[in-house]
């Protein structure tokens, strides 16, 4: 609820002109954002229950290979054993260490429908934009549209929408299939990204958009 005038947060930024569609464009990736054992498994430390995040995915990643439509995963992974390639973000969150390069914290779950097709980028921090060649493969790809899955939604998943928007890619957040370990900072997170650098888009329709290429 907006306290100036009592209106709700939707009906208070739609007046002022945010929340406009930016719409799929012709040429989209999809970019399954860390679905690895770290995340998905609820009893690790950066872990939460994203079964339904998961099946949704895999419903997407079956139209794509069958469309031959480009697939990125994505992990964190952090090679130095004294988590210097973490920086300080592996003060601010103890659970960094789940997720060095001698676990499996950093390996995709084992549900996910991969292809020998998809490509694997690992990162270090938040967005799949940073430190990374995402630009350059999605350039390569001649893409104009991410279509986001994965966790959390108000971090990694949030992190790369706003990149992609900057970077002059169409962010389409898929909501059925990105989750997070916080309700509250999931519904915020999608909010946020609807009114002012992606489309938060429902999984049917996203659906339909692939299957109609």
């Amino acid at each position: 609820m907006n306290q100036d005038n009592k209106i709700s947060d939707e009906e208070f930024f739609r007046q002022r002109g945010f929340g406009m569609p930016i719409g799929f464009g012709s040429k989209p990736v999809i970019i399954v954002v860390d679905l690895a054992k770290g995340f998905t498994d609820p009893g690790r430390p950066f872990g939460s229950n994203l079964d339904i995040q998961v099946d949704a995915t895999n419903q997407l990643l079956d139209v794509a290979h069958e469309k031959h439509i480009p697939v990125i995963l994505t992990a964190v992974r952090y090679d130095d054993d004294q988590l210097r390639d973490a920086g300080i973000w592996a003060i601010k969150q103890k659970g960094a260490s789940s997720l060095k390069a001698g676990g499996d914290g950093h390996e995709i779950d084992a549900r996910i429908h991969r292809s020998s097709t998809d490509s694997m980028l690992y990162k270090k921090y938040a967005s799949c934009f940073f430190g990374t060649d995402l630009v350059s493969r999605l350039v390569s790809f001649g893409a104009d549209t991410v279509i986001l899955t994965g966790t959390s939604t108000s971090g990694c998943v949030r992190a790369t929408a706003v990149d992609a928007c900057q970077y002059g890619f169409r962010p389409m957040v898929v909501h059925e299939a990105v989750g997070d370990r916080s309700v509250a900072s999931h519904e915020q997170s999608l909010f946020d990204l609807n009114a002012k650098y992606a489309d938060v888009v429902s999984l049917a329709d996203t659906l339909a958009y692939l299957n109609a290429l």
